[in-house]
């Protein structure tokens, strides 16, 4: 969702520089970017201990609403969309595939965002927590979601922007649509890269996966 339908990753750097500022500290872009694609507990334990603070299961949950809260701000108002993302869920949904959205973002984020993307667009949606802490690059995101559309892995393209969403796709089976946004992805197997998801239209994502 953050940073492959939207461009919400420029919203999360308002959040999380705040966030930082709140607990006497600074990130650098590099700290930042690391983030990208990560889960809230894993980034409320990195600003703790970017700041010198022990990442207590208190002071995780306490950090990780602080982020919650701020982010819910900047999330009620318009998201703008990334390039072709709209065209290429609508496309999907006229054609009648089964459709998944699979999130680190957590349910309570993901409903604000989704009223601007649509929640029509999707037959099944996976958040960050509601796969047991197993979150990306852990596959059982889109393991779960392949499960819950009844469908193969294997037959499923998944459209990624970040390191841990490609790893996770791949490592469930999927094949990997990589749309860099804010960081590289390196390659690797079962990964196509392409600039943007304009033109991305259902005979196009079919043509991505392997012949059988």
């Amino acid at each position: 969702m953050d940073g492959t339908l939207v461009d919400s990753e420029k919203l999360w750097d308002v959040a999380l520089n705040e966030a930082a500022e709140s607990l006497g500290t600074r990130l650098s872009d590099a700290q930042r970017l690391s983030l990208v694609g990560s889960n809230m507990d894993h980034t409320a334990r990195f600003l703790l201990g970017v700041a010198g603070r022990e990442p207590d299961a208190d002071s995780v949950a306490w950090m990780g609403e602080w982020i919650r809260k701020r982010t819910e701000r900047l999330f009620d108002d318009a998201l703008p969309w990334r390039p072709g993302a709209r065209e290429a869920l609508a496309a999907v949904r006229a054609a009648g595939v089964p459709a998944a959205l699979v999130t680190s973002t957590e349910r309570s984020l993901t409903e604000r965002a989704l009223n601007t993307i649509g929640r029509e667009f999707f037959d099944t949606i996976v958040c960050g927590d509601e796969v047991g802490g197993r979150n990306k690059p852990d596959p059982e995101p889109y393991l779960l979601a392949a499960r819950q559309l009844g469908v193969d892995p294997a037959r499923c393209v998944a459209v990624e922007d970040s390191p841990p969403g490609a790893a996770s796709a791949a490592a469930a089976g999927c094949t990997v649509l990589v749309v860099p946004n804010d960081v590289p992805v390196e390659p690797g197997p079962r990964r196509i890269f392409r600039d943007t998801l304009v033109g991305m239209d259902v005979p196009a994502l079919a043509a991505l996966l392997p012949s059988t």
